[in-house]
């Protein structure tokens, strides 16, 4: 039985088509910096409940960054089944937490638990309204009050920027059967 690649639609920000997530975070993060994400992100989210139109002078940025954004969520949403298989690689250095502040010390020690939760709480059609209703909203000139939740899927994408954020940064390698054996035995 063959096995079809996924796109990730990382061809907007990298000019190729990933099929392996790790190498769409890369890409996502070749594109802009984990910054970047989660202020544009805060500040189409804070524009959605203003007359203030994102990024006035140039509206389309917004139009790129649903893009990439919605490239990332697809990744998430695979992400959270190579839990299994993956795992991200342990820190010799010392790293500054606080840059990703927005995750437990549980999921510090293991990004993968973020796109879990995530995804348990809401779907990934959720999260695509959520992507769709911030943008619509940030465009418009007219004050609306969302009808829906948008508290609960910013802060689960903004954690699942920082988990990716630290996937990228730490890497990740595969869980090899010969140490799933010696854990489990003792």
């Amino acid at each position: 039985m063959k096995k079809n690649k996924i796109s990730f639609g990382t061809d907007f920000c990298a000019e190729y088509v990933a099929g392996n997530p790790f190498k769409a975070i890369k890409a996502f993060f070749d594109f802009g910096h984990l910054d970047y994400y989660k202020q544009n992100l805060t500040k189409l989210v804070i524009c959605s409940y203003k007359t203030k139109v994102y990024e006035q002078d140039n509206p389309s940025n917004a139009f790129v960054f649903y893009t990439a954004i919605f490239s990332f969520l697809k990744v998430c949403y695979c992400l959270q089944e190579k839990s299994k298989k993956w795992k991200v690689k342990t820190s010799l250095r010392s790293e500054t937490v606080f840059h990703l502040s927005s995750l437990t010390k549980e999921e510090y020690d293991n990004p993968f638990i973020v796109f879990e939760k995530a995804f348990e709480e809401k779907t990934f059609k959720e999260f695509e309204f959520f992507l769709c209703l911030i943008l619509e909203l940030s465009l418009s000139p007219y004050a609306e009050d969302p009808e829906s939740d948008l508290t609960t899927p910013y802060i689960h994408l903004i954690k699942m920027l920082d988990a990716a954020g630290l996937m990228r940064e730490r890497g990740v390698e595969k869980i090899r059967k010969t140490n799933l054996i010696v854990s489990l035995s003792e």
